[in-house]
């Protein structure tokens, strides 16, 4: 039977086509753009970043290696190790011996001494949890049992890891826990019913630093290593900007925090093709200074730099840039 164009049927199949043009365009949209990917180095000495890595792929997070001969990545579920050839650059990537069921994110660290490989990875349909592995990947061990857990620090012992995490308990947020590397139950470290993330150890163990929304913007907040205490009493903000501040990372040596800063308003750290600021913070007698001096001006956000990406020397640190390929 012939259909014309004033007929309901020809309307009804119009609608329909019209609808799953729309569904194909949103998720056209909802996936993620082809990007080319570059790791730099900043060196404070000489003002500038040097490029080491490029691919036309995404590779997220890079994490300096406690020796300083080579940085971790992740990049399509897996980790990778990039090590330093004469010149400053990288040789071509060497996959870990982490297998393919587990689907890695861009949360991972070599521990302070070498010894172990801490990350975070999803199995089938189970969310992120916490693993251990020796450093090239073999011999994996879980940490947590419970998920989404993510994470992002090492204390200076390697004794105890950091993470954050939602649990059903703890309400909505995400909050800060730490775990014994040796195994044990988890500790909630914070409880502030806002978002907390990025924890990252002080050298000297003392302190924990994050980001969290708790003050109405994402700022630099810190607490003893120990814990919040009662309603987060002993959590103190450090570091607050008029931009988005973000995953605070201590030098080695104590004296320096460099973070990232979104443009204000940004609502997640997710987008990673926005203008993007890494800061250095001064650090004296344990305190933070009240003023920031902007280091790299770039195209990034989530993957540039997660994870502690400083170098042994606490002179350097690595950093990932984004770009749209053509």
């Amino acid at each position: 039977m012939k259909i014309s164009a004033s007929s309901p049927r020809f309307c009804s199949q119009l609608v329909a086509v019209a609808f799953f043009l729309v569904v194909l365009s949103s998720a056209a949209g909802a996936a993620e753009a082809p990007l080319r990917s570059r790791i730099y180095v900043y060196d404070l000495r000489t003002h500038s970043s040097k490029l080491v890595f490029t691919a036309d792929t995404i590779w997220e997070a890079p994490n300096w290696s406690h020796d300083g001969t080579c940085l971790i990545s992740n990049s399509g579920g897996l980790i990778y190790k990039l090590i330093f050839k004469a010149d400053g650059t990288v040789q071509a990537p060497v996959k870990l011996n982490i297998p393919h069921d587990y689907d890695c994110n861009n949360d991972k660290a070599i521990s302070p001494d070498g010894a172990k490989l801490a990350f975070s990875a999803s199995r089938g349909d189970d969310g992120s949890e916490v693993f251990l592995a020796d450093p090239d990947g073999s011999n994996i061990r879980q940490i947590t049992n419970v998920s989404p857990s993510y994470f992002h620090g090492w204390s200076p012992d390697n004794k105890t890891l950091a993470y954050v995490a939602q649990r059903r308990a703890g309400g909505d947020q995400y909050d800060i826990y730490g775990q014994p590397t040796a195994g044990g139950n988890e500790t909630r470290l914070t409880s502030n019913p806002h978002h907390d993330d990025g924890p990252d150890y002080s050298p000297d163990g003392k302190w924990i630093y994050i980001n969290s929304d708790r003050s109405g913007k994402e700022a630099v907040w810190r607490f003893p290593a120990t814990g919040a205490g009662e309603n987060d009493a002993r959590a103190e903000m450090v570091v607050s900007d008029s931009m988005e501040d973000w995953f605070p990372h201590i030098s080695p040596d104590g004296k320096k925090l460099v973070y990232i800063a979104y443009p204000a308003s940004t609502q997640t750290h997710d987008p990673r093709d926005v203008h993007i600021e890494l800061k250095l913070v001064a650090i004296e007698n344990d305190k933070a200074s009240k003023s920031q001096k902007v280091l790299v001006q770039a195209t990034g956000g989530q993957g540039s730099m997660n994870v502690n990406s400083w170098a042994p020397d606490s002179m350097r640190f690595a950093y990932f840039t984004y770009e749209t390929l053509p």
